[in-house]
């Protein structure tokens, strides 16, 4: 386990280092990942840090209005690019390549950002697990093999980045962050779009979009899961009312894991299911029928994409 406080330490010298009296721009999601890097490169170098976060319309059900009241003791410019996202996605359905779009999306989205504030540097909170799968070629994360080649940044500052998930939420209890956000479930960089089979379009994103609010409604607080969501996998036909439909698959996952490396399927009773399930298909007319992921990692990852 890390030392937190040699860690923090050694951090935030680095961090002065590497920024020096440059302005530096950050991806600030709300996660405990980014959370962490704000506060590590708020006590480096203050006012010189601008954080950003980005609406791709593709978070969660009321994420943007959480972010604006938990961030709003500090100066956090929130950019709407949601417009951007889908258009970028439009005809893409391989998985490497979405991850690769939104990967390129963003950086483009914090360089136009970044020009208006003159800063040169870009900071994010990319963790040890991000770099081995992308690495070891199991999926490009966004914010490694799937960011662009040619960036006008002069260095990208990765503060955490030898870390695994649950050292960060350890530096997080130490740096005193909200126990909100040093527990909070993991969200993936690329959003809803790899909880989307196919080809991302805004009807599928808010299908899904529903439908994970309902999961984590239903699942978080009963159970504590190391994560839990929902994935929209396809069309399937059903019945609602007296009519056959051509409707679409929602699947339910829910794991638990100590670092995300590895992660079994949480034990949910049968009864608990059908409610969700049930609830998902009255609450959603587009979805047709509901399934439960059992698969452990490995062989499956957490997410779909």
């Amino acid at each position: 386990m890390v030392n937190t406080e040699k860690f923090i330490i050694k951090s935030i010298a680095e961090i002065k280092t590497a920024a020096g009296d440059d302005k530096v721009v950050m991806a600030l999601s709300g996660g405990v990942d980014s959370s962490v890097c704000a506060a590590l490169a708020a006590r480096a170098i203050g006012d010189n840090l601008i954080p950003i976060y980005i609406d791709t319309g593709l978070m969660r059900k009321g994420e943007t209005e959480r972010i604006r009241t938990l961030f709003s003791h500090i100066h956090l410019q929130i950019v709407d690019a949601g417009d951007e996202f889908l258009t970028s996605l439009k005809g893409i359905c391989d998985p490497e390549d979405k991850r690769k779009a939104i990967g390129e999306r963003f950086i483009r989205v914090f360089e136009r950002e970044a020009k208006k504030q003159g800063a040169k540097c870009l900071l994010q909170g990319t963790i040890y697990p991000d770099r081995i799968e992308s690495e070891g070629g199991i999926k490009s994360h966004h914010n490694v093999g799937g960011m662009p080649l040619h960036m006008e940044f002069t260095k990208v500052i990765e503060p955490i980045c030898d870390l695994y998930k649950d050292e960060v939420r350890e530096v997080a209890g130490a740096l005193g962050l909200p126990r909100e956000i040093q527990h909070r479930m993991p969200f993936p960089g690329p959003g809803l779009a790899v909880r989307v089979l196919g080809e991302i379009t805004k009807e599928k994103v808010d299908i899904i979009r529903e439908a994970n609010w309902i999961v984590e409604d239903e699942l978080v607080e009963k159970y504590q899961p190391w994560q839990c969501f929902a994935a929209l996998l396809g069309l399937g036909t059903g019945v609602k009312g007296d009519n056959r439909i051509h409707g679409w698959i929602v699947a339910i996952r829910a794991v638990n894991s100590r670092d995300g490396m590895t992660a079994d399927p949480l034990d949910i009773p049968f009864e608990h299911l059908v409610k969700i399930g049930s609830r998902i298909t009255a609450d959603i007319p587009r979805v047709a029928r509901v399934v439960y992921d059992i698969t452990a990692k490995p062989p499956a990852t957490i997410e779909y994409e």
